[in-house]
């Protein structure tokens, strides 16, 4: 079993939906949103 974090399965259901663009605010609660957005 793979273990990924809840902000990979987050990028992995936002690119599933087709989201090409997202906006949101800079801060530490969404810093690994944005690690896994970029890996």
């Amino acid at each position: 079993m793979e273990l990924i974090t809840g902000a990979e399965i987050l990028v992995r259901c936002l690119k599933e939906e087709g989201v090409e663009c997202m906006f949101g605010y800079p801060g530490g609660a969404v810093l690994h949103i944005y690690d896994a957005l970029y890996a």
